[in-house]
């Protein structure tokens, strides 16, 4: 049985992970700080004397500092008591009070739709990184050296073009094997009521790839060259993979930096993160072009226990 991202998140954020591994482990009364859902313990995976075994419970993981072992509910009851998938699932449910879901074919469908939505967000994201540094993004690298933002910069947050097409992206995701539907699906292409043709979302413009937590692209951000246009930046609209106010821009890269003890930063575009980051600030992170809303905030609190916001002077920031 699969089971939707959305009841396990649910499961993660109704159970302290403390509670999970505190029935494996005896907690270190005066390392730990449950206060600050802070726990020490000797690690139940190697032995040791000294406690070096930590639960996070704002960011629901567990890491050990001696042996390497890390994860979240789900992983320490597979790891440690041996249970499979769905028997951790089972149990940790029932631990946080949830029923557990009866079979839901629709929602089975949704799950692999969004797998195949995912294949066709990479396909897009190849072909902008292919137009940069073709001939036709000429322009576009120019626009992105005099903004600072370097080759490694480009490659590292895998920076693209969309050409100044209408069908150029959808061409090539039709040669690929994408249907029409799942174009419109992943927000790629617009399709008007007054026109039987749909066309590209994106033209003529710098591509921000936007990743979800576990790193794979969502959604795009993309930079307008023409001065002319309405909108100088265009976000990917709201799609079965990409909800605004759940995600940040950068945000597994800041999350792991975060784990290693980095800052946590808050800016307002992409650029600044790009910036920020190639300084040497890798917990940088963005609301892509929304406002700062109660669930990104939830989310920079898991990830840190003292964000810093870092906003324009200007009146919107």
């Amino acid at each position: 049985m699969r089971f939707s991202d959305g009841f396990l998140d649910e499961i993660r954020q109704r159970l302290p992970i403390s509670q999970v591994v505190g029935e494996h482990v005896i907690w270190d009364k005066r390392k730990s700080q449950p206060g600050r859902g802070d726990f020490w313990a000797c690690c139940p995976f190697h032995g040791e004397k000294s406690p070096s075994f930590h639960a996070d419970d704002r960011r629901g993981i567990y890491h050990c500092f001696g042996c390497g072992v890390s994860g979240d509910h789900f992983r320490f009851l597979t790891e440690k008591a041996g249970m499979s998938f769905p028997e951790a699932v089972e149990k940790l449910a029932g631990m946080a009070g949830l029923p557990m879901p009866a079979r839901d074919e629709r929602e089975e469908q949704r799950q692999e739709a969004r797998r195949t939505l995912y294949d066709v967000m990479e396909i897009a994201t190849q072909y902008f990184e292919a137009a940069l540094s073709h001939n036709i993004g000429a322009r576009a690298r120019g626009y992105l050296h005099d903004r600072g933002v370097s080759a490694a910069a480009q490659t590292r947050f895998r920076i693209g073009y969309a050409p100044d097409s209408a069908n150029g992206l959808k061409e090539h995701l039709a040669a690929n094997g994408v249907s029409a539907q799942e174009m419109v699906d992943a927000g790629l292409v617009v399709v008007r009521e007054d026109s039987p043709l749909p066309y590209d979302r994106f033209r003529n413009r710098v591509m921000f790839p936007i990743s979800d937590f576990r790193g794979k692209v969502i959604a795009f951000g993309g930079r307008a060259l023409s001065p002319d246009v309405p909108a100088k930046y265009l976000n990917s609209p709201e799609t079965e993979l990409f909800k605004k106010r759940l995600n940040l821009y950068n945000g597994q890269t800041a999350r792991e930096a975060a784990r290693a003890g980095k800052a946590v930063i808050v800016v307002e575009g992409y650029l600044d993160v790009i910036a920020a980051v190639m300084a040497g600030f890798e917990g940088t992170v963005a609301p892509m072009g929304t406002a700062l809303t109660e669930d990104h905030l939830q989310l920079l609190w898991r990830m840190s226990e003292q964000p810093i916001l870092c906003f324009d002077g200007d009146s919107a920031g």
